[in-house]
């Protein structure tokens, strides 16, 4: 699933190469998920222009000319494409034509891939978000004996944070992702926000070093934990390795606070 380096690099791409041009067609094929009828989305968006593409937690966020936004969350296996005159991708969700028969694509094989018009704002902040700083954190955590890798996954709590960045976010900040957040003493929670900058930035520049143009797909090998390839962290210790519904990868190098 890409989590949020990979949707900022993306988004980033897409704004590039997508802001200004202007809508000619909306081809829905398999929105099972589409909050609205097709039809509305299509007088909504034909003939407006694309003003510019984002990302909000875990989605792209694709703003109009009028104010509209489409909300694309990519689920597990959403890919976006770009065409010329015909998409010839397989299994697509929707199609944006644009005045230049140029086009967007998102696509998944599962049909899982969700577009959203005009998405309710949400509560919790996003991970870069000043509003999910450490008072925040600091508020949030008081208040639960969850362990702090599920907290940050919780897109209720903080948005954009996936299960690969959870633990290389963890490690960088010292702290095992099995301690209880009403635990972590104040320093470390103020680390935990550094870590949550510094690598989810960190990340989207190797991404972009790794894949100057892309709009779909996973970079990971720059990671230094959650990384099959490696058996120990840039300090030496030996990365363990926890099955689950999702792996958890760590070292004892991070505190456990229970």
């Amino acid at each position: 699933m890409p989590e949020l380096p990979d949707l900022q690099a993306f988004s980033y791409n897409l704004d590039k190469k997508l802001a200004g041009k202007t809508v000619k067609q909306v081809n829905i094929i398999n929105a099972k998920k589409l909050n609205v009828s097709h039809q509305e989305l299509k007088d909504t968006l034909e003939g407006q222009k694309l003003d510019k593409v984002y990302r909000e937690g875990k989605e792209l966020y694709i703003k109009f000319s009028k104010g509209d936004v489409l909300a694309l969350h990519l689920m597990l296996h959403g890919k976006l494409f770009l065409f010329e005159s015909q998409n010839n991708n397989k299994y697509p969700i929707i199609e944006l034509i644009f005045n230049d028969n140029t086009g967007l694509a998102l696509t998944d094989f599962q049909g899982m891939a969700n577009p959203t018009l005009n998405p309710a704002d949400k509560d919790a902040p996003d991970a870069l978000s000043k509003d999910g700083g450490v008072d925040y954190l600091t508020t949030r955590l008081q208040k639960t004996k969850t362990n702090i890798k599920t907290i940050l996954l919780d897109q209720k709590i903080i948005r954009g944070i996936g299960n690969a960045y959870a633990d290389e976010i963890l490690w960088y900040a010292g702290i095992s992702p099995f301690s209880a957040g009403n635990k972590i003493p104040a320093d470390k929670i103020k680390d935990l926000v550094s870590a949550i900058h510094s690598v989810l930035k960190g990340a989207e520049k190797s991404i972009l070093h790794a894949n100057p143009d892309i709009i779909n797909g996973e970079v990971r090998d720059f990671m230094h934990i959650h990384n099959s390839k490696k058996t120990h962290s840039p300090k030496g210790a030996e990365i363990k390795i926890k099955d689950g519904s999702r792996k958890t990868y760590y070292t004892d190098e991070q505190e456990l606070y229970t």
